[in-house]
Formats: C-alpha cells, sequence, structure tokens
C-alpha cells in the first residue's frame, strides 16, 4: 500500500438501509456517478452488504455499503437482514431510503441507528417516478417519526447535492479530529520507532499501523528513525541526543523499557491504535481485571484481522501464554477472529482486543458497547503487555481531543 492511499478502516463509512428494490443501489450509483452496485427491478438484488471504497467531494475517503432490505422474508431473508444488522456496527453515518406506505420497518431501524448513536440522513426517493406521491410521503414521514426526509431522484439527480451536503454536516467531529499521536509529539521532534520484522510481518511490506504512524510523523515534520530491537542500542549511539518518543512493538516492550534513555518516553503501537481505534481510558481500566483473573475464569481474545495461526502469533500464543503463566494452566482462553464476536459476552471475565487496524472506529466502539452492556472488562494488546510487565502506569497514552 502506497502511503498516499487511505485504508479502508480509516474511511468514513456510509450505509445505505432501507427496503428491497427502495433503490438503495440507486442511490450509491448516482451519488459516486458510477456504476458500482448492482441495479434491478427484481426486489432482493442485493444479498450480502457490499462495501465500495470511493472518493465523495466535499468529503473525501469514504466506504459506501449498500445493504439487503430489511424487510426481506423467509429463512434465507432472515440471514440477510441479520448480515444488515451487522452493518450497524460499522457505520460512521447512515441514509435511509423510505419507501412505501408502511413504515413500521424504518421506525424498527431508526430506533436501532439511534441507540448506537449514528446520525441518520432520512430521504424520499424515485421522486421522477411520483412527485406527488413522494411529497406525501416526506409529509406523513415527518408527522409520524418526526424527521423531515430529503426529496430525491437517482435518476434524474435530484436532491442528491442535498444528500452529499448533509453528509457531510452529519460527519462526527470525533471522526475529524482523532489522529493516531494526538498530544504525544510536537513538530520536529525525534521519535524511534522498533519495528521487529518477525514472521508476522509480511514479506516486503510494513504492517499497516507502522505505515500510518510514520505517515504522521512526517506530516508532524518530526525526524523519524526506524530500527529493529536488535538494533536499538546501535541506534541509541548514532543519535546526538536521545528521542522524546520511543514507539515500539508491544511484544519488545520489556526490552525497549529496558534500555532506552530515562529521558525518552515510550509507548507501543498498539496502545496508539487503543486510543485511535477505541477508547484508551476504558482499555486501561479493563487491564486491571488481569489481576483478578482466576484459574476458572474466561478470557476472550479477538482480532480484527483473519491469518494462519503462528508460533509467534502475539494474540493466539503470547498472551494466552503469559496470562496462564500469571493465573494457572487452567485459565480458559478463547479465540475469535475479523468480524466473529458474541453479541452476548457476558460469559467471559475479560476480553482482550487487538490494535483493530482493520476496522474503523464505529466497530471497535461497537464492541466496547457490547462488553459494557454485558458487564465485561475489555482491554487491547498493548495494554495488556504493558500491565503484565508492571510498566502500564510508566508509558504514554494519548488524550484524543
Amino acid at each position: 500500500m502506497s502511503l498516499n492511499q487511505t485504508p479502508r478502516a480509516n474511511r468514513l463509512h456510509i450505509a445505505i438501509f432501507g427496503k428491497r428494490n427502495a433503490g438503495k443501489s440507486s442511490l450509491i450509483n448516482a451519488l459516486t456517478g458510477q456504476q458500482i452496485a448492482l441495479v434491478s427491478e427484481h426486489a432482493g438484488t442485493t444479498t450480502d452488504p457490499v462495501f465500495k471504497s470511493m472518493e465523495l467531494h466535499p468529503v473525501g475517503p469514504v466506504v459506501f455499503i449498500d445493504t439487503a432490505g430489511f424487510d426481506d422474508e423467509g429463512e434465507l431473508g432472515e440471514l440477510r437482514v441479520q448480515k444488515t444488522r451487522e452493518v450497524i456496527d460499522k457505520t460512521d453515518v447512515a441514509i435511509m431510503i423510505f419507501d412505501g406506505n408502511d413504515f413500521s420497518h424504518e421506525e424498527q431501524w431508526l430506533e436501532m441507528l439511534k441507540e448506537a448513536k449514528i446520525p441518520v440522513i432520512p430521504v424520499v426517493g424515485k421522486a421522477d417516478i411520483d412527485a406527488c406521491s413522494a411529497l406525501g410521503k416526506i409529509g406523513f414521514v415527518k408527522q409520524q417519526l418526526d424527521v423531515e426526509p430529503l426529496l430525491i431522484s437517482a435518476k434524474s439527480g435530484v436532491g442528491l447535492e442535498a444528500v452529499r451536503k448533509a453528509i457531510e454536516e452529519a460527519v462526527p467531529e470525533d471522526y475529524k479530529r482523532r489522529r493516531i499521536l494526538d498530544d504525544l509529539v510536537d513538530e520536529g521532534e525525534l521519535v524511534v520507532l522498533v519495528m521487529p520484522q518477525d514472521i508476522q510481518a509480511p514479506k516486503g511490506r510494513l504492517i499497516l499501523p507502522q505505515v500510518q504512524t510514520i505517515r504522521e510523523l512526517l506530516d508532524n515534520k518530526c525526524t523519524t528513525v526506524c530500527t529493529t530491537a536488535d538494533k536499538f542500542t546501535n541506534t541509541l549511539a548514532y543519535l546526538a541526543k536521545a528521542p522524546e518518543l520511543i514507539i515500539t512493538d508491544s511484544q519488545c516492550f520489556k526490552q525497549i523499557f529496558a534500555e532506552k534513555p530515562a529521558e525518552s518516553r515510550l509507548t507501543s503501537f498498539s496502545v496508539l491504535f487503543a486510543a485511535y481505534k477505541g477508547d484508551i481510558n476504558i482499555f486501561a481500566e479493563g487491564a486491571a481485571a488481569i489481576d483478578a483473573l482466576t484459574e476458572s475464569s474466561r478470557v476472550l481474545i479477538a482480532e480484527a484481522c483473519t491469518h494462519a495461526p503462528l508460533e509467534e502469533d502475539i494474540g493466539r500464543v503470547k498472551i494466552p501464554a503469559a496470562l496462564r503463566k500469571k493465573v494457572g494452566p487452567g485459565l480458559t482462553v478463547d479465540m475469535v477472529a475479523g468480524n466473529d464476536f458474541p453479541e452476548d459476552p457476558s460469559g467471559y471475565d475479560l476480553i482482550i482486543h487487538c490494535g483493530a487496524c482493520m476496522f474503523n472506529r464505529a466497530h471497535v466502539m461497537s464492541r466496547i458497547r457490547k462488553a459494557q452492556e454485558a458487564g465485561v472488562p475489555i482491554t487491547n494488546y498493548g495494554v495488556t503487555m504493558a500491565k503484565m510487565l508492571g510498566i502500564l502506569d510508566k508509558i504514554e497514552m494519548p488524550d484524543p481531543r
């Protein structure tokens, strides 16, 4: 991935919800000016959610999500509706198309989106087919649900500019201002990145958190020095002064903490992403639950990406081994990866999540909400490693603004 590309996980996720054949796919095509979604007169053309990365003026890089109709029926229909429900966890901004004369489905989904604190842009489509009927629907929706939809036509272009403007205005402030490093560096500071190239690193490439962090440091006009753990001491010797900040892979916390200059501050990529993609304060509080674990406890480890288990894997191997060494061999540790995550995690005593570089923040925050609703502490790989090494209070954590 080149540095000027925006990964899907960092793009604004815009999901389109509505009944079957309401015009969701047509709206995406019209907004983007491309035929990126399959359009048909037959209801139920879109089955699984379709994700498409695009540039949307004036918003910038976005991901449009075309969903199956939430009024789908039958056994397969219910499975499709469930997939549409799961999209809520990933959504930053929602567009809901009101169609037909019964808005009970829309009312139900508006409530779900409201509970998830997702801004909703309501629209009434197909204005080119029957403008009078569309205007009547707007009045009815406003009266019944206390929302005022925009009148649009994907075919003629009516209202599309208003939808683009509404998307721009709906972008959460938190999304606009969030950065990886936040208040940890000032312009021109010297930063050393410790990036061990173990068997988990893709051959010939850097992993995504490293690339993104380097880019942000360069944008901050910082002097950025990259090294591996085995060359860390040599790297320090080459420098005319101690670095203001050291960012390491969490697996090297113990070594780097012991070898770093006293005046240099220390953090890890995983800790940075705990704040960037989730809630660092909740993760830090959740780590305290490690001290209360016993051999009868159950821990869930959740990874955003999916890959074959490796012998050096931090989530599948190193963290479980460290926990069992501390607590006892009887500790139960379960693993989920990708989109798999229990709807009700109340059977666990602790959830430990990866840095989630492959998820957008909305997705991570939805998992944090599920954990909190179930009364289960949740933390992060890097925070866990620092806690178990006894240095959690000695590392730097971003203060997201």
